[in-house]
């Protein structure tokens, strides 16, 4: 059976989930983050940005939507950018530029064992 490369769900940090974790609130905010587990990178800053369009009457909706999903402030201004403004470019299906993300683990291993050897 694969592995499955669903990212963990994220738990809510506002003061609302904390103080009533069984509440109608809470309930919205678990949802929403069962939601960004799903969703690939892009795709979570453009879901943030969304429902940041959407709540936008509130104040400082940005900070509670950081709050809730975890995201920063600038990620999800930048979804909400491109909510509002779509390019028309088409671009290739990578998420990440060749060579952007963390270092393969394997690399990381071999570089600890290497430097864990003792000299001859």
């Amino acid at each position: 059976m694969p592995k499955s490369k669903r990212r963990p769900m994220y738990r809510c940090k506002c003061i609302a989930c904390h103080r009533h974790p069984y509440g109608t609130t809470a309930q919205q905010h678990r949802a929403i983050n069962r939601v960004m587990a799903t969703l690939d990178e892009k795709n979570r800053r453009r879901f943030a940005g969304l429902l940041a369009i959407q709540a936008e009457h509130q104040m400082r909706i940005i900070s509670l939507i950081s709050q809730i999903t975890g995201l920063s402030r600038n990620t999800i201004y930048r979804g909400q950018r491109e909510i509002e403004r779509p390019t028309s470019k088409r671009r290739s299906r990578r998420i990440r530029a060749p060579g952007g993300g963390r270092p393969l683990t394997e690399k990381n291993a071999l570089g600890f064992l290497m430097r864990s050897m003792p000299y001859s």
